[in-house]
């Protein structure tokens, strides 16, 4: 018999997904509940001449975790930002009746 290994550090992907089976799902889900960020450079370049240079990062969430004070529901949101539209541009319009007073 060969002698029993000690039992290995566990990794932080360990400590991340946990130690019980995951599905995709799972997976998917506890990525956007925690946030990711991806980056990497992007080099174009024609004839060993690098003409373009970009580094692009991504950051994949779920929504509420990175507004968290935003209304879930889109359309209550919009029609709540429709109506503090209309309310700003009435106040900011005077009436005809108040013009009309000022100058007599």
């Amino acid at each position: 018999m060969s002698p029993r290994q000690p039992a290995r550090k566990p990794s932080k992907a360990d400590d991340i997904l946990g130690t019980e089976d995951a599905s995709l799902l799972d997976v998917v889900d506890n990525l956007l509940n925690k946030g990711v960020v991806l980056t990497g450079d992007l080099t174009l370049g024609l004839a060993h001449v690098d003409l373009v240079y970009a580094r692009l990062s991504l950051l994949l969430s779920a929504a509420d975790r990175v507004l968290p004070g935003e209304q879930g529901d889109f359309l209550d949101r919009h029609e709540a930002r429709n109506r503090a539209r209309k309310n700003k541009r009435a106040a900011a319009t005077p009436r005809r009746a108040d013009a009309r007073r000022s100058r007599a």
